[in-house]
This record gives C-alpha cells, sequence and structure tokens, in this order.
C-alpha cells in the first residue's frame, strides 16, 4: 500500500508486523523469561483460532496517524496516569520523538467522536533505544491538551483510561481492539486466551493485519480494564494475521510510565524495513 504525503518515505516501515524473528527461550520459574534463541512462528492457522469481528469502537482505543496523513497505521490506547495525557502503543509505531502524530480516539467510518489528539513527545524503554529489543517494543506518548469552553481538558477526563498492569498469566481471557490498517472502516476486537510462545505473550486470532501494532490486550477484573499486552514484540506483533505476540510489560514498564513526569524524551530511532 503506498500513502501520500510527507509520511510515506516511512509508511512501509510501519505499516508492516514483521521484522526479524526475536529470540527468546522459557526460564523455569519466570512466567515470561529474557530473549534468548529463536521462535519458528505456526506457519498455517493453527485448529480452533478465534476470529475477531468489526465493532463500533470503544472510548479508550483509537487509530494512530503519521503527520499529514489520511491513513492510520497503528492502534493505541489512554493509560491512566496522574498526568491524564499518555497513551501506550508498539515503540515501532513512532519515529523520533513521535511529535505530530495524530490519535483518533473511538474512529469510526472517518469519524472522530472524542476529538484528534496531536503526540508531542515519546518515552521508550531503553532497550528499544539501543538495540530495538522485542521485549521492549512499547512506548508511552504524551498528548497536547485542548481548550474547552475557556478550560484546558486532557485526554483521559474525555475518553477514560485503562490502567497499565503487567504479563498476563497462560490462559487469562483478553480482549484486543484494534485498527487495520487504512483510510477509514471499523476496528476489529476479538475476546481468546494468552499463551506462552518461548518468552513471549501470545494469543490466536485472526485477522490481526498491519496498522494493529500498539492495540491493548485488555484484561477485565474487578477494578475495571487493565492492559496487560500491546500487539508488538517478535516480528513486530507477528508476521501471520492468526498469531498476535506482545512485548513484556513488566515492573520496567511501571517505572518508566512513572518517570514521565520528570524524564527526558526518547528520540526513537526510525522504523526499519519487516517482512
Amino acid at each position: 500500500m503506498i500513502i501520500l504525503g510527507s509520511s510515506a518515505g516511512r509508511t512501509m516501515s510501519r505499516i508492516r508486523r514483521c521484522a526479524s524473528r526475536a529470540t527468546a527461550a522459557f526460564t523455569v520459574g519466570l512466567l515470561w523469561a529474557t530473549p534468548a534463541g529463536a521462535a519458528q512462528p505456526a506457519t498455517s492457522e493453527p485448529p480452533h483460532t478465534a476470529h475477531a469481528q468489526t465493532f463500533g469502537g470503544t472510548r479508550t482505543v483509537g487509530a494512530l496517524f503519521p503527520p499529514d496523513s489520511a491513513f492510520h497505521l497503528c492502534t493505541a490506547s489512554v493509560i491512566a496516569s496522574p498526568r491524564g495525557d499518555v497513551i501506550l502503543t508498539a515503540a515501532h509505531c513512532l519515529d523520533g520523538t513521535g511529535a505530530g502524530d495524530v490519535f483518533i480516539p473511538g474512529y469510526r467510518n472517518g469519524l472522530a467522536p472524542l476529538g484528534t489528539w496531536t503526540v508531542v513527545s515519546s518515552y521508550a524503554p531503553e532497550g528499544w533505544l539501543t538495540k530495538r529489543s522485542p521485549r521492549d517494543d512499547y512506548a508511552f506518548a504524551v498528548v497536547a491538551p485542548h481548550r474547552h469552553d475557556g478550560h484546558i481538558e486532557q485526554i483521559q477526563s474525555v475518553t477514560g483510561a485503562n490502567r497499565l498492569g503487567s504479563v498476563p498469566q497462560r490462559g487469562e481471557e483478553i480482549t484486543v481492539p484494534a485498527y487495520p490498517a487504512g483510510s477509514g472502516g471499523l476496528p476489529i476486537t476479538c475476546t481468546t486466551r494468552t499463551y506462552a510462545f518461548e518468552s513471549f505473550p501470545a494469543f490466536n486470532c485472526t485477522p490481526y493485519v498491519g496498522g494493529t501494532s500498539g492495540a491493548p490486550w485488555l484484561h477485565r477484573s474487578g477494578r475495571g480494564w487493565t492492559v496487560v499486552g500491546i500487539i508488538g514484540g517478535p516480528d513486530e506483533g507477528g508476521c501471520h494475521p492468526w498469531t498476535s505476540y506482545s512485548p513484556v510489560l513488566d515492573r520496567s514498564a511501571t517505572r518508566l510510565l512513572a518517570t514521565i513526569d520528570r524524564g527526558t524524551p526518547s528520540v526513537l530511532p526510525p522504523p526499519v524495513s519487516a517482512c
């Protein structure tokens, strides 16, 4: 797919979800271990794979657009924070500071029912910044506030937010709203269960294609919805539409979120060619 506009040069590397395979090994006693060996994806759709359905969208999840582009290339979600202005996506979805990217929560059929929110800075873990570690393929982005009726309004007060959780238990039920790449259309959603693929969380549901990177894995508990993963990690989320992976959202992610108020924004490396 070719996208016109100033973002054309980096479009293809963002839209495709597959890069070099991650290496990983499972360590006894840890649910998700440190990457170390080669992962081999299923080359055909596994039996009993769930199928995603289109739906009308949800307030906390939206499409992420590069600057000056009518095509959304990734998915992001609003994360609960004291600032009230933070979204979460895959690190490979952002370039540089991420400034100028546009997040549209609840996007559907070209409409922005909750407004458009512009990214001003981003924060990514050191493992992604220095070596593009699939384990660290996540980033928090800060979006600019809106002025409404004479007062400043942060995105979290408009959309609500999901809490940042940690890696899911194997077999945990998740719901994954996501936006296949394009210039309009509806998001998809699927409710399924996680499993361990080498050192990474994974789920089977189809078709999670280009554009779904960054989509949150939402687990419902007594405290509401918690993000326990995002589409990303090995092969930028997966080479096949039926299997998706996540980076490891552990205590490092919680610490990174906590540093946004006092930390220095990251400059993310440019996207690279995938699959």
